[in-house]
């Protein structure tokens, strides 16, 4: 620590020693960055029918099962959905844990290929393959 910043020094030039000067400081930055200012993921419901809502600090899911899907916040993480726009944000201080969590999510109802229905990043882009309708009937 000199004069209020974080210098980190390699002790020697070895390819080793020097990629894990960088992993490091990526650490320690994003250790600065999430305290200072914090994470933030967000996920979007698609679906007729499909929505997200709060109960306390619990995030309550509703996509298609014939019961709704709880899911706790670990220690550090907070949730906050918008019904409007059928939004889920995920906020925190650990990175790691912010990514960890929006992935399980995610992975209670992935979006489908034919309609995209389900639960997805905000941007991302979903590839759509063509349904039956691609195939065409043979006539005698």
């Amino acid at each position: 620590m000199e004069e209020g910043r974080l210098i980190i020094k390699r002790s020697s030039e070895e390819q080793t020693v020097r990629a894990l000067h960088g992993t490091t400081r990526s650490i320690l930055n994003n250790n600065v960055l999430g305290v200072s200012q914090g994470f933030n993921k967000v996920l979007e419901i698609d679906g007729v029918g499909y929505r997200a809502e709060m109960d306390g600090k619990n995030l309550v899911i509703y996509v298609g099962f014939s019961h709704p899907v709880t899911v706790e916040p670990p220690d550090g993480i907070n949730f906050s959905a918008d019904a409007k726009t059928r939004q889920i944000n995920i906020n925190g201080y650990d990175k790691e844990l912010v990514g960890q969590v929006a992935a399980d999510i995610r992975k209670i109802r992935p979006p489908e290929p034919y309609k995209g229905k389900g639960i997805h990043y905000l941007g991302e882009r979903l590839r759509h393959k063509a349904g039956k309708s691609a195939k065409t009937a043979r006539v005698n």
